[in-house]
């Protein structure tokens, strides 16, 4: 099934904002990191899916009485820009609260899940981003929709200048404890001054991150050509088929995520026709998370690169799964000092600025419950990607969307023209079956 763009689907939309339950106090100010602020034009955007008997929990009352508690901890979500004297953006923790989106579905939940026109989801969570006005731009936006005869959605648009993915997933399970008990056993995000690192960098090592025309106090990322966003599923089959391929019957402790990323870079470098991506970025969640800070980007952001001599085309998908796990350069680092050299004024991004490939595994992605049942179906997607793609892998839980098989959900943003043949070359090389390009 494939929605026509003029179908409204989704109708009854109603805004409010929510903030904590308890003042948070003047003049407190929360001053985001240089690797925060290199994170400015990205969103991220989370779509989770409930059957109906745990849809029936989500009241208005329900949800603002939880939101009030929630938030009472991560107060700094409900703040606004600001700039300090010297033009670097500061968030004012003035209580202003996040958006909170009710809405309705003409379609039910089934026929929802059965279609493959993934940039219709976009319907499901806002796509609201930051400015021009700053101070009256919520930094999170949250979206429930019910579906006919039952079940809903909660959409979740976080701005990725607050923290990294797994920052994002924490707030939302954690909304789903408050749910349950508004007296949670967790700490008050309490904001700090920012650190500046001071060690002298060179701007051409660093290939994370580039530079952008300025965008004002309108924060998305323009981009050259049109994106498209394209999402499949891997069944545990199709992947120890791959891994076998690339390693032989060795593969037993080697993660998927290098082996399946190594076969989709290897197919869009065919796509790009003598435009290979040779340096590729890799997002992976550190295991070093800091817990004492709720909210902060420490996602590792590493750079892998093939010599310029080398064709991406003809490297063995050995080679390339290898260089993946096990080489790369982290420039988080060196990103934070870039932007903290400029006060964060300068603008930037990360994710499309060379092909990026981002591995959800370590983000807990089915941990959202509401009464103590589990989401059939999570999508996560990134608003703000620049030209050169973002593939994002995650985990898929069994019976979700894949007939009652785990295995990985995979989507893909890339320009439009490149999208046509790179589906084309996924089904070649056994990654997309026929029904999933319907």
């Amino acid at each position: 099934m494939v929605f026509s763009q003029e179908e409204s689907l989704v109708y009854d939309v109603r805004l409010s904002s929510v903030g904590p339950g308890r003042v948070t106090g003047s003049d407190v100010i929360h001053n985001p990191s240089g690797l925060d602020l290199a994170m400015k034009l990205h969103y991220l955007k989370i779509i989770y899916f409930f059957e109906s008997e745990p849809a029936q929990g989500l009241t208005t009352l329900k949800v603002k009485e939880s939101l009030f508690y929630l938030l009472n901890h991560y107060f700094i979500v409900c703040g606004r820009f600001r700039r300090s004297e010297s033009g670097r953006p500061i968030i004012k923790c003035n209580d202003c609260g996040v958006r909170f989106i009710e809405a309705k579905c003409k379609i039910t939940l089934d026929e929802w899940l059965a279609t493959m026109d993934w940039p219709s989801y976009k319907l499901l969570v806002s796509q609201q981003v930051i400015g021009p006005e700053l101070s009256f731009s919520p930094l999170v936006l949250m979206q429930i929709t019910h579906f006919k005869y039952g079940g809903a959605s909660m959409g979740l648009s976080w701005a990725h200048v607050l923290g990294d993915p797994l920052s994002a997933s924490d707030f939302i399970n954690t909304w789903g404890q408050a749910m349950v008990n508004l007296n949670l056993n967790k700490p008050i995000n309490v904001p700090k001054p920012v650190t500046k690192l001071n060690e002298s960098i060179f701007e051409k090592d660093i290939v994370c991150v580039k530079r952008v025309d300025p965008v004002g106090d309108h924060w998305i990322l323009p981009n050259n050509s049109k994106m498209d966003t394209f999402s499949f599923k891997l069944t545990n089959s199709q992947i120890n088929y791959l891994q076998t391929k690339i390693w032989g019957q060795s593969f037993d402790q080697t993660p998927p995520f290098e082996s399946i990323c190594a076969m989709i870079w290897q197919c869009i470098a065919r796509v790009k026709e003598g435009f290979e991506p040779n340096i590729v970025t890799i997002c992976k969640t550190d295991s070093n998370h800091m817990a004492n800070e709720m909210i902060h980007n420490n996602q590792i952001i590493k750079r892998v690169e093939v010599g310029s001599e080398s064709s991406i085309v003809d490297t063995h998908l050995r080679v390339l799964a290898s260089l993946l796990a096990n080489q790369g350069i982290d420039e988080r680092n060196e990103i934070e000092k870039l932007v903290d050299k400029d006060e964060g004024v300068i603008d930037f991004f990360v994710y499309g600025a060379n092909l990026t490939f981002v591995d959800f595994e370590e983000i807990n992605v089915y941990e959202l419950q509401l009464m103590g049942h589990k989401p059939r179906f999570v999508y996560w997607t990134l608003q703000g990607v620049g030209d050169e793609g973002v593939v994002l892998v995650m985990p898929l839980k069994n019976g979700s969307i894949n007939n009652g098989n785990d295995g990985k959900f995979v989507t893909v943003i890339l320009p439009e023209e490149q999208m046509v043949k790179l589906k084309i070359e996924l089904k070649i090389n056994g990654l997309v079956l026929e029904g999933d390009l319907e």
